[in-house]
């Protein structure tokens, strides 16, 4: 018999995704329009509602398998939201990271952030979304396109890396804010990292194909 209360379990893991994904958006826009309230109101705010959140969804997990003892897919499932749920806290773990990045590159300077470190912002916003997406709507060629778009990530942080360090040596004076623009690139590149995990996790539930190592081999 089905388990009544998954579809429940299901929208609070969308909405917990859907969270997350605003703590991210609010430094990039904190990043574009200097706005240093953003950033505060992410490590302030939103970071111990996004710990409580985890709390509340892995205790309602656990509950489901004692008061149910599921078998099958749905065992696979709140297996499943309990992973996921740990990699949206990890993921907003980095996401503080990258405003108290966000606050050192706005008071150390008035230029404009890389375009790369804003189109990095956008596909790693996009990769956590349609991660969510898959999984709810069990699609693996969404989960795939998660997985192909983590080489857009890769190729975008190098380019940001390689940018940003040879700046650096031309212009000295410039190392604080560039240091905090590399701080939040390497975080976006791990939050790309945790999305692309569940988009591998999906295809698995779905297809039963596991992946990750075949992709580890067409990146030698």
């Amino acid at each position: 018999m089905p388990i009544p209360q998954m579809d429940e379990l299901k929208a609070q893991l969308v909405a917990y995704g859907q969270f997350v994904q605003d703590m991210i958006e609010k430094s990039r826009r904190a990043l574009v329009s200097r706005q240093p309230d953003l950033p505060h109101e992410i490590i302030d705010m939103d970071e111990p509602r996004a710990n409580r959140t985890e709390i509340d969804l892995e205790a309602e997990c656990t509950s489901l398998i004692a008061r149910h003892q599921p078998m099958a897919k749905d065992l696979r499932t709140i297996l499943m939201v309990m992973g996921i749920t740990n990699d949206l806290e990890r993921i907003a773990d980095h996401s503080v990271n990258i405003a108290e990045a966000v606050v050192e590159h706005i008071n150390g300077t008035t230029l404009r952030p890389d375009d790369d470190v804003l189109n990095m912002f956008e596909e790693t916003i996009r990769m956590v979304d349609q991660a969510i997406r898959a999984f709810i709507t069990e699609d693996p060629a969404l989960g795939q396109r998660v997985c192909a778009s983590d080489n857009t990530v890769d190729d975008l942080a190098t380019r940001i890396l390689e940018g940003l360090s040879a700046s650096m040596t031309t212009t000295p004076d410039t190392v604080p804010e560039k240091l905090a623009l590399l701080k939040i690139a390497g975080n976006l590149e791990r939050i790309a990292d945790l999305s692309t995990n569940i988009g591998e996790d999906v295809i698995y539930m779905t297809q039963g194909r596991v992946i990750k190592h075949h992709q580890e081999e067409d990146a030698k």
